[in-house]
């Protein structure tokens, strides 16, 4: 008989180093059983209330039985739950798949996990052997200018750019208050989700949002449904070339952890040159924790590897760049979420 010391002894004794091992081996079957439900929308089918899989395979035009193992696998992760035979309901992390909830993770799990993605992580011993992108390897070109040549995965990048963006927004605008400054720039900001948080949050704040021709053509209608359309100047450019002047303060988020250094040194100078001396710079990254304390920087830095070839950055990595293209690191703000913000001035601005 199983005594409730026996049970507790159990749940805290250490996992065994191959059971802790296999669980992480296995975490691709987990990832592409996410993917499965994702794209077919599972979740979605489920928000209103509990369904046999007979149901769900006949609306999603699957087979029966295989997505029932699936939804099985990710029940016994906490995603989804079998509340009698074969019949499923949403739990809390099943709901972040529903496409229409605040904190939607859906798009993000369609864009990891769509085969022309996953192919790239079969290539990691390529990068980590040779120093070079494994992207280039497998589709012939870099990310960025496939992303051009192939409009509908451009376009689920985008969507899971804005949900990162939508889950983290909260915890960054809540860290960083901007006495002083009256106009933010946000360079290479997309549709503008985060400068709009921004600006509703600080009222005395104008925008200027500045991307690629083809970005900035979604960015109105964003804009007005967050009611800031009209305290926004919207710029098109190429951020390697120039970046548009007026604004006392520039941020990036999830830009130059993309490049590699001399690269993302060209973006730095770039606005260090149109940076008027008492402005400062923002950087919304993930910053790598030294230590072997699981953090997300350390995954998400396999992905820069692989695919646009940059880093995610240790504090010291960011202020010997920053240092290279002029600027002194003045601060790294935590955030309730694995974002930072690195804040930064002209040198001669801090001396």
């Amino acid at each position: 008989m199983t005594t409730l010391s026996n049970a507790v002894a159990e749940a805290t004794m250490p996992v065994p180093p191959e059971a802790q091992l296999m669980q992480i081996l296995g975490g691709c079957f987990q990832s592409q059983a996410v993917y499965v439900a994702a794209k077919l929308g599972i979740a979605d089918l489920l928000k209103d209330q509990p369904l046999p899989v007979a149901e769900l395979a006949r609306k999603t035009g699957t087979h029966e039985r295989a997505l029932y193992r699936a939804l099985r696998c990710l029940a016994s992760l906490g995603i989804f739950r079998e509340t009698d035979t074969k019949m499923f309901e949403l739990t809390p992390a099943a709901e972040l798949l529903v496409s229409d909830h605040s904190g939607s993770m859906r798009d993000a799990a369609i864009f990891l996990c769509e085969p022309w993605h996953w192919s790239v992580y079969s290539e990691m011993l390529y990068s980590v052997t040779t120093g070079k992108v494994a992207w280039e390897r497998v589709h012939g070109k870099e990310v960025f200018p496939y992303f051009q040549e192939h409009p509908a995965e451009y376009e689920i990048f985008n969507r899971a750019m804005t949900s990162f963006s939508t889950n983290t927004l909260p915890a960054i605008v809540e860290a960083y208050e901007f006495t002083g400054v009256k106009k933010l720039a946000d360079i290479a900001g997309g549709h503008g989700m985060l400068l709009s948080g921004f600006l509703k949050a600080n009222p005395q704040l104008e925008g200027l949002l500045f991307d690629l021709p083809q970005v900035i053509e979604g960015a109105p209608a964003l804009l007005e449904k967050e009611g800031v359309a009209g305290r926004v100047e919207l710029t098109t450019g190429d951020f390697f070339e120039s970046v548009p002047s007026g604004a006392d303060a520039y941020m990036m988020k999830f830009i130059i952890h993309d490049w590699d250094d001399e690269r993302a040194l060209k973006i730095l100078k770039n606005i260090h040159q149109v940076l008027p001396s008492d402005g400062r710079l923002l950087l919304i990254e993930m910053v790598v924790p030294a230590g072997n304390e699981p953090h997300f920087s350390k995954i998400q830095d396999l992905e820069m590897l692989i695919s646009p070839g940059g880093a995610e950055r240790t504090p010291d990595e960011y202020r010997d760049l920053l240092a290279q293209a002029g600027f002194e690191l003045r601060a790294i703000i935590p955030t309730k979420s694995p974002l930072s913000i690195v804040e930064a001035f002209k040198s001669e601005a801090v001396r």
